[in-house]
């Protein structure tokens, strides 16, 4: 068994700089898989900024009708510059979900956000236009 062939990585939010706002990931259809870890990198985080993630969910492909995932909220310390925060989502109840950074009060730097899809129905997968090279090492 090797991991490559069991998940599908797509990097769906690239590095926003030192800001307040809220800002979404692309949206991952899940169909095919059965879950989703979402793994957001920080950067700089200025003393007071109130920062986190969130999951949100929906049945349109176009997110619109995307709504907050009750309990999803994982917030992130002031003092955790250049670090990782990591939301775990297994057999969402809607087909197409995405990841939502919430920023305020003061700057805070996103390094990027990387989804990965789990536990597909269809073996091996291919990987997202996103993802540039991939290779599996044996030995």
């Amino acid at each position: 068994m090797n991991l490559s062939k069991d998940i599908k990585i797509t990097r769906v939010m690239n590095a926003v700089a030192a800001g307040t706002t809220a800002q979404n990931g692309s949206v991952i259809d899940m169909q095919g898989f059965e879950g989703v870890q979402f793994i957001a990198a920080f950067g700089a985080l200025t003393g007071s900024a109130v920062t986190g993630i969130k999951v949100q969910q929906g049945t349109l492909s176009d997110g619109s009708d995307m709504a907050d995932l009750a309990g999803s909220a994982l917030a992130i310390a002031d003092t955790g510059s250049n670090k990782l925060l990591t939301t775990d989502l297994f057999q969402p109840l809607e087909r197409y979900v995405r990841l939502v950074v919430t920023r305020g009060t003061a700057n805070a730097v996103i390094d990027g956000v990387t989804a990965i899809q789990y536990s597909p129905r269809v073996k091996p997968t291919v990987q997202d236009a996103t993802v540039a090279a991939s290779e599996l090492l044996i030995g």
